[in-house]
């Protein structure tokens, strides 16, 4: 009997009314793979072969609109999903009504796998086991919407010790790239070792999930420079090593963001389905990918109500150029202002998923700024290489690294909180920095006079399961204090910059422990939660509400 060696993934549920949703699976061999749900809606679907490996995305059809209802996953008809150990409730799928304008959304970043059972975790408990554990005595109603993984959903330059010792009966450890992983194949083990932990494949079997990678899914400092880049690609495994980040990201990931329409319209989805070993184009997707970023595009938005979701690609969209710099090419921030500015007033609460913090502490943003100015070439030949140095070394690349689209992108949400079908609120979620922290943004001068309107806020939420070394806790908290701010506008001076086209304050945080942030939108209101897990004693470990506060917009 065909098995299921991964899955099921609960991805795309529609809002619309259309009563469609998608199921992810992985199969331990090719199959025709079926998800009968007991309200009598189901999907059937070929499993696609990539490297040796069987997937589908099953497209359910015929769901109810604002019912719950549990279903099974059958491989050529024999049924291997819900287990029958009864650890957990059967999965279900929650369909909203049409006209739901009530939305929750959970978010966090950077996640390493949780040790076997019997080893200790040396970071605490991860946040999506406690999660999973919270949900699995809860009714379906109070599970979220959506569960948006912001980065980092597996380290392929960290590898446990278990994947170490895997990885050496394959290949010789003392040849790059060591103990990070070298090709598909090893991505697979990541991804066997991160969604095959119990309570995170039931939690991820019931709640719906958006995704997006950051640096970890690859290496860290992926795409930091045009110098980072070419060093990269003249060794002799790079090559492989992106060419299947990418391929399994897509096959992973990057599939079930997409709605049945999205995937009815992809060439690549095409083709796969066509294709009785997809091997092929799918590496050839992600070797242009690469090599020609603005020839794809991961970015994706999902409306949920009246709540608009942006999830902007923030790591593989950049033009590295020292004289060009941007966080995302010029047709990917047309497209970004497309989405966001698409129907004015039709949506009362705007998020934008990026991986990386549009609003960092203020003195690591002005140092972040101070660098780009450096590598630009902006001191000289002398001060460009310390900067280079510097970037890489203290991770220089987030928005601030990028000042033309921390520009564009600043006055995209001004620009989309002013007038009168301005949204509550305007919403930016990251994760990347392992740590949680609110920043909220004001237009000095005239531009608030023009009307910002809307509640702007930097939610940032990481990690879900990882820690972070005494050292930056420091700089963390020093970021934000006033010698912070004076370390800042010295940086500033030796740039010569200017001051930010926008103005922030902290308004909670930092918070550091493997944690999870909740947003509840509903009407204009909306609602935040940041959540904890905690372990105490030999009792499971359990999530504790750190802070919880309504976010309304400043005026009307």
């Amino acid at each position: 009997m065909t098995g299921l060696r991964l899955g099921p993934v609960l991805r795309h549920v529609a809002w619309d009314g259309s009563g469609t949703a998608t199921v992810w699976v992985e199969a331990d061999a090719a199959c025709t793979a079926e998800v009968r749900c007991a309200d009598g809606a189901s999907g059937s679907a070929p499993t696609f072969e990539v490297a040796g490996h069987h997937y589908a995305l099953v497209e359910v059809a015929g769901l109810t609109p604002g019912t719950s209802t549990q279903y099974e996953v059958r491989l050529d008809g024999g049924l291997v999903w819900p287990r029958r150990d009864g650890a957990f409730p059967p999965s279900a799928i929650r369909t909203p009504d049409a006209g739901a304008d009530r939305a929750r959304v959970a978010f966090g970043s950077c996640r390493w796998a949780r040790p076997a059972k019997d080893a200790p975790d040396p970071v605490g408990p991860d946040a999506l086991d406690t999660l999973a554990l919270r949900l699995a005595g809860a009714e379906p109603g109070d599970r979220p919407d959506v569960l948006l993984l912001v980065g980092d959903q597996v380290y392929a330059d960290e590898t446990s010790p278990g994947t170490q010792e895997w990885l050496a009966r394959r290949r010789d450890l003392s040849e790059p790239p060591g103990t990070q992983v070298a090709d598909f194949e090893e991505y697979t083990r990541l991804y066997d070792e991160s969604w095959g932990d119990p309570e995170v494949r039931w939690l991820l079997s019931t709640v719906p999930s958006c995704m997006v990678f950051d640096d970890h899914d690859v290496i860290d400092d992926w795409n930091t420079s045009a110098a980072w880049v070419a060093q990269m690609r003249r060794t002799g495994w790079w090559d492989e090593r992106i060419v299947s980040g990418l391929m399994s990201y897509w096959v992973y990931q990057h599939l079930g963001n997409l709605s049945p329409a999205q995937l009815a319209a992809d060439e690549l989805v095409k083709e796969v389905r066509a294709a009785a070993d997809a091997t092929a184009p799918v590496r050839e997707f992600a070797r242009r990918a690469d090599r020609d970023p603005a020839s794809v595009r991961w970015s994706y938005r999902r409306d949920f109500g009246r709540t608009r979701l942006v999830v902007i690609d923030s790591r593989g969209a950049r033009v590295l150029a020292e004289d060009a710099r941007a966080m995302v090419g010029e047709d990917e921030m047309g497209w970004v202002r497309e989405q966001v500015l698409d129907a004015p007033g039709s949506y009362d609460h705007l998020l934008l998923g990026t991986s990386l913090p549009w609003l960092l502490p203020p003195m690591i943003h002005d140092l972040e700024s101070w660098d780009s100015v450096l590598c630009g070439g902006g001191r000289g030949a002398r001060w460009a290489r310390l900067g280079e140095r510097l970037r890489r070394a203290a991770d220089l690349e987030h928005w601030p690294a990028f000042p033309r689209s921390f520009e564009e992108l600043t006055g995209l949400i001004a620009e989309v909180g002013s007038g009168a079908g301005a949204p509550a609120t305007v919403c930016v979620l990251s994760g990347d920095v392992h740590h949680a922290y609110i920043a909220e943004a004001s237009w000095p001068g005239g531009r608030a006079a023009d009307g910002v309107a809307s509640r702007v806020a930097q939610l940032t939420c990481s990690p879900v399961h990882n820690s972070v070394p005494g050292y930056m806790k420091v700089t963390f908290r020093l970021g934000w204090n006033v010698l912070g701010r004076w370390v800042g506008r010295a940086l500033r001076r030796h740039g010569r910059l200017g001051a930010p086209p926008v103005a922030w304050h902290r308004t909670g945080g930092p918070w550091f422990g493997n944690q999870l942030m909740t947003l509840t939108l509903e009407g204009r209101r909306a609602d935040l939660r940041l959540d904890q897990s905690r372990a105490d004693g030999s009792a499971p470990p359990r999530l504790v509400t750190v802070d919880a506060r309504t976010l309304t917009p400043h005026h009307g």
